[in-house]
C-alpha cells in the first residue's frame, strides 16, 4: 500500500517533464506519460489491464490501491494516444496494459530504481514517481479546475487531502474576495438611489 505524503509539495514543470522523458527508456516514458496525465498511483498503473479499459468511453475502471474501491479514470488526449498506440501492439500473452519482458507484472522496486537513475541523468532533483500524481493535480488546479473535481479524479475520500493544492490557484480565491467589492458597490448604488428618491420627495 502506498502512503501519500500530504506535506510534500513537489511537481514537475513542463521543462522538467521534457528532460525526464528524454532521459527515460521507452517503457518508463509510457509510465511517466500515464502518471502525469491520469493522476494514477504507480501500483494502479502497473496493475491496469485491458479489461479495465473502455476505448469507446475513453475511460478506465481502476481498483484503488489504498481502499480497494473502484473509481473511473477519464483519459485526456495524451493518455488516449498512448492507449490507442498500445492497442495496436497488444500482447496475446497477458492482459496487462504495461508488462515486463516476461509478460508479467512490472516490479515497482525496479521502476523506482530506474527512475532514480533517470532523474540523476536528467539533472532533476528531489523527485519521486509519486510526484507525477501531484503534478497531475497541481496542473489541474493551476488551470482553474475546482478542488472538488480534482478530489474525484484523485480518488480522495475527503476534501482534506485535496486542500493541499488550493494555493496553486489564488485566482479562485480572488474571485471570492471580489464579491465584497460587488456587494459594497451594490449597497452604494442603492443608497444613492434612495437619497435621490428622498430628494425628489422633498422637492
Amino acid at each position: 500500500m502506498e502512503k501519500e505524503n500530504n506535506k510534500r509539495d513537489r511537481w514537475l514543470s513542463y521543462e522538467e517533464e521534457e528532460k525526464l522523458l528524454k532521459a527515460s527508456p521507452n517503457w518508463l516514458q509510457e509510465l511517466i506519460i500515464f502518471g502525469v496525465n491520469t493522476g494514477m498511483r504507480l501500483s494502479e498503473i502497473l496493475s491496469l489491464s485491458w479489461k479495465d479499459v473502455d476505448l469507446d468511453r475513453n475511460t478506465a475502471i481502476v481498483m484503488e490501491s489504498k481502499n480497494r474501491e473502484k473509481r473511473t479514470i477519464p483519459f485526456n488526449q495524451a493518455a488516449l494516444t498512448l492507449l490507442k498506440a498500445k492497442s495496436k501492439v497488444r500482447s496475446i500473452k497477458t492482459d496487462l496494459f504495461f508488462y515486463s519482458h516476461a509478460h508479467t507484472l512490472i516490479d515497482k522496486c525496479n521502476v523506482g530504481k530506474v527512475f532514480r537513475k533517470v532523474i540523476k541523468k536528467a539533472k532533476i532533483e528531489n523527485l519521486r514517481f509519486h510526484d507525477l500524481r501531484h503534478t497531475f493535480a497541481t496542473r489541474l488546479v493551476q488551470a482553474g479546475q475546482d478542488l472538488y473535481r480534482v478530489q474525484l479524479l484523485l480518488g480522495h475520500k475527503t476534501p482534506f487531502m485535496t486542500q493541499r493544492y488550493a494555493h496553486h490557484y489564488p485566482e479562485n480565491l480572488r474571485s471570492s474576495v471580489a464579491a465584497l467589492d460587488t456587494a459594497r458597490k451594490e449597497f452604494s448604488t442603492k443608497l444613492a438611489q434612495n437619497k435621490k428618491v428622498g430628494a425628489n420627495h422633498d422637492g
